[in-house]
């Protein structure tokens, strides 16, 4: 009896050494490339956000894709519910899709470079990849804009969505199973660890959190929390433009066709519908110096509200979402076409 007592002993040791190994091996691999951002704060100590939504199920997910895409959807109840806005829906000012080369920069021409690469429009409103993983929204100078609006929406990613489907978007206020169906959408389109550009050895301090902090101050070093927004300036003259800047045609012909177009081609989501003819560049260099919306710098600039009767509107472009060297570049391709 001693002796299959031993027996068993030398034949479980192994077993248990191997169990052993893959126990490390498996904490070792809690994140891996396909981990998201929640996933490697949760796994560095911190807790989830109060706009988490890990339990949401495909379908709501899937409502949540088509009320930020489509503006309405089949309900809980099997109906098709109203359409949030009658004049926009939430891509017409954001992109789904990762928009940053380096998610740790704004950096607006590195955002128009990829933007050609990748086929993508150059829109005014900040992307919503990655929008559950920043910490506040409706940043910097949009206070000036919308005042107390933002008080709340700053730091509740739940009322930045209401601020924007009911100001923003000339729409009505969500009800309690869309807000949690876009909610659950934003929360399975957040940046994950492969997006990072990690390190071998930044890898293993997210995984083997021996400094949890440390780990956490790294991790948070390679995405923006926020998306900052500088309103800026027309420039003194507008027949000189911003003093100091060269324009490039080729670059702007970038922002006219991925920006100006995306929204003014014809069908697109304005009423006001350019073509690439001489007559539409000549009508933009021939108001240059006007008060005007064909101004390029004041409509980019400031752009327009939605008053009464006029619930289309031109927003403006903070100047991370288009430089003032930008603007350059699209005055220099306007001017020329217009000449040719």
């Amino acid at each position: 009896m001693k002796k299959n007592k031993q027996l068993l002993f030398l034949i479980f040791l192994p077993a248990l050494a191997i169990f052993m190994q893959g126990q490390s091996a498996r904490e070792l691999s809690v994140l891996n490339k396909e981990s998201t951002i929640s996933d490697a704060l949760v796994h560095l100590g911190e807790e989830l956000p109060n706009h988490a939504r890990p339990e949401a199920d495909s379908a709501v997910i899937k409502r949540g894709y088509e009320l930020v895409t489509l503006g309405r959807t089949i309900g809980p109840d099997g109906k098709r519910s109203k359409y949030i806005s009658k004049y926009y829906v939430c891509t017409s000012c954001h992109n789904l899709e990762q928009e940053n080369p380096d998610l740790s920069k704004v950096d607006p021409q590195a955002r128009l470079e990829y933007a050609s690469q990748k086929g993508q429009k150059f829109l005014p409103g900040s992307g919503f990849f990655g929008i559950a993983n920043r910490e506040t929204w409706y940043n910097g100078d949009y206070e000036k804009k919308y005042g107390r609006l933002v008080e709340k929406a700053r730091n509740s990613l739940a009322e930045a969505t209401q601020l924007c489907a009911t100001v923003c978007s000339s729409g009505r206020l969500l009800e309690d199973w869309e807000l949690e169906a876009i909610l659950a959408y934003y929360w399975q389109n957040q940046i994950k660890l492969k997006d990072l550009e990690l390190s071998k050895q930044e890898w293993e301090q997210l995984r083997l959190a021996e400094n949890k902090k440390l780990a956490v101050d790294l991790l948070k070093s390679k995405y923006v929390q926020s998306s900052p927004a500088t309103f800026g300036q027309t420039p003194a003259n507008f027949l000189n433009g911003y003093e100091g800047i060269e324009g490039d045609f080729e670059n702007g012909k970038k922002v006219w066709e991925l920006s100006c177009m995306s929204c003014h081609q014809t069908d697109g989501v304005s009423t006001a519908t350019f073509d690439n003819s001489i007559l539409t560049f000549k009508k933009f260099m021939r108001h240059l110096n006007q008060d005007h919306p064909y101004n390029l710098y004041k409509i980019s600039r400031y752009g327009t509200y939605a008053d009464k009767g006029k619930p289309r509107y031109m927003p403006l472009y903070p100047k991370e979402r288009l430089s003032d060297k930008q603007l350059e570049d699209l005055r220099v391709f306007i001017e020329q076409k217009s000449q040719k």
